[in-house]
């Protein structure tokens, strides 16, 4: 799916599952960590994540996006 979405696409990972893996490191329902299936652009850590960092990702994205406008 990553791969037919509209250019430019980012992907956020939000909590710690998707960002490290941390609680089912070695469980059969996470075999590897999300930025080796597809390239990962912010990161919001938590569990559940909070709100502050909610929006911390989603002003990287946007300064991302920002940076992709100009080239």
């Amino acid at each position: 799916l990553y791969e037919q979405a509209a250019k430019p696409c980012f992907v956020i990972a939000v909590g710690n599952c998707a960002c490290g893996r941390i609680m089912f490191k070695d469980s059969y329902n996470s075999p590897c960590p999300v930025d080796e299936v597809v390239p990962v652009d912010a990161y919001v850590p938590g569990c559940p994540p909070k709100p502050e960092a909610m929006i911390a990702g989603i002003v990287k994205l946007i300064e991302k996006l920002k940076k992709a406008d100009k080239k």
